[in-house]
């Protein structure tokens, strides 16, 4: 739905439609009382409903507009940005829901809720300012709203050489793939992103399941399981005696080791920093359950009924190397898998295939989060560290998924990432380098665009 929106009234647009959905959400889930059960339960999955309508519209189309509107060398960096936001957001959350916790009131989950309506509204009121994305315009074929755009953007004159040398490269290439992607209606907009053969590197459908398979790949990491089970799962050793605090310090440094990407991303690129990444996740993950399992977390004995860690420096041992993947994931998975999915697409199905993608993210975050119980409750798999060793065969599973799949794209405008995917393969991508432009291709002169041609 999200990518439908973007593609009929505008990236920008798009987003403030889904801030503003959120914030009604927020204000239905804040208005619930508790007089009545069945009303309050009604009530709240209303608005999480609502709200959750509002956040696929921004979490997916927000990539689109940032990769459209950032400058090639900073595009990886300030699209990385859109993930640390995202740490800080978990980060307040956990802040919050720590600080109410021992409320007896309704305060106890209205406020955690009623905070985000702030949110909302700054990224709505933010977005005003800004222009919308000029590839847009270029595809709706409105070029003197792109000049503008791109103008704004970069801080140059409408007649500047760096503005019409951007653009014409960038309506080339909308030709070019719109020659190459015809979408004559809607339903063949969408069966475009399934178009081409699945052992093409270049074709629609390799890259949306390129797309959908690395967010996927990003929740097999197993990063969620900290963040959503790591207080019960490290109370119930009884090793550690606040175990709220413990998961707020692995919330912290989720939110430090971020910004490393900043530059890591675009000193050494996409496909190293996944590819390292995974096997810096994977060792720690190996670590944790080959600890757990000899002499940690699954040894324990009674004590006044309740269970107690046998050795508890080697629990300290497990939290320390969960610390450590989480700054793994955090500097590379984290922000790297957004960074891919909002270049790899051309323009016809941009929106579509990175809202494709993100669905598939949310999709295996709830998938996680609905079997993980099953995994690590006493009452049903009971696997205690072992399931470390699950997602550790996971994270093996994305390093060598990111080795084989995933394409260099640092440094590239978004129609050179489309150029490279023609003429490279993922493994050669990183040596890959332009030699003809678009705008060359399509015959526009010196470099310019040339308006007859448009």
């Amino acid at each position: 739905m999200a990518g439908d929106l973007a593609d009929f009234y505008g990236r920008r647009t798009t987003i403030i439609i889904g801030c503003f959905t959120y914030v009604a959400g927020v204000v239905v889930q804040t208005a619930t009382t508790v007089n009545n059960t069945h009303q309050a339960l009604g009530l709240i999955v209303a608005g999480r409903l609502i709200a959750g309508f509002g956040v696929g519209h921004v979490s997916s189309t927000i990539i689109v507009y940032m990769s459209e509107i950032c400058p090639r060398k900073v595009r990886g960096a300030l699209v990385s940005g859109y993930q640390f936001c995202i740490t800080i957001g978990i980060l307040l959350a956990s802040v919050v829901v720590y600080a109410t916790q021992s409320r007896g009131d309704t305060g106890q989950y209205r406020i955690p809720i009623a905070i985000q309506f702030a949110w909302g509204i700054i990224l709505a009121t933010g977005l005003f300012l800004l222009p919308e994305s000029p590839r847009y315009f270029v595809k709706r074929g409105k070029f003197d709203q792109a000049r503008r755009s791109l103008a704004i953007l970069r801080g140059q004159p409408e007649n500047s050489d760096y503005v019409e040398v951007e653009l014409a490269e960038i309506v080339a290439n909308a030709e070019y793939e719109g020659k190459v992607i015809p979408s004559n209606s809607y339903f063949a907009s969408w069966a475009n992103c399934f178009s081409g053969s699945v052992w093409e590197a270049k074709s629609n459908l390799r890259r949306t399941i390129l797309g959908t398979s690395l967010q996927m790949m990003q929740q097999w990491t197993g990063v969620n399981f900290i963040f959503y089970y790591s207080t019960p799962f490290l109370k119930s050793t009884n090793a550690i005696s606040n175990t709220f605090l413990i998961s707020l310090i692995f919330t912290l440094i989720n939110v430090l080791s971020t910004p490393v990407s900043f530059w890591t991303i675009e000193r050494f690129g996409r496909r190293p920093l996944l590819i390292w990444g995974a096997f810096g996740m994977l060792v720690c993950q190996f670590i944790v359950a080959i600890i757990g399992d000899t002499v940690g977390f699954n040894h324990s004995h009674t004590v006044n009924g309740s269970p107690v860690a046998d050795n508890v420096p080697a629990v300290n041992a497990q939290i320390a190397f969960i610390c450590i993947y989480i700054f793994f994931f955090a500097s590379t998975w984290g922000p790297g898998a957004w960074v891919v999915i909002g270049e790899i697409f051309p323009i016809p199905i941009r929106s579509r295939g990175v809202g494709l993608s993100t669905a598939s993210n949310w999709l295996w975050n709830t998938i996680i989060a609905v079997i993980t119980p099953y995994m690590v409750n006493e009452d049903r798999g009971n696997l205690k560290s072992n399931v470390f060793f699950v997602w550790g065969s996971l994270c093996t599973c994305a390093f060598v998924y990111a080795y084989f799949l995933i394409p260099e794209t640092k440094g590239l405008t978004l129609e050179q990432v489309d150029r490279m995917f023609e003429e490279s393969t993922p493994r050669t991508s990183s040596k890959w380098k332009p030699t003809r432009t678009y705008a060359a291709q399509m015959a526009a002169k010196d470099g310019h665009l040339d308006v007859k041609n448009v």
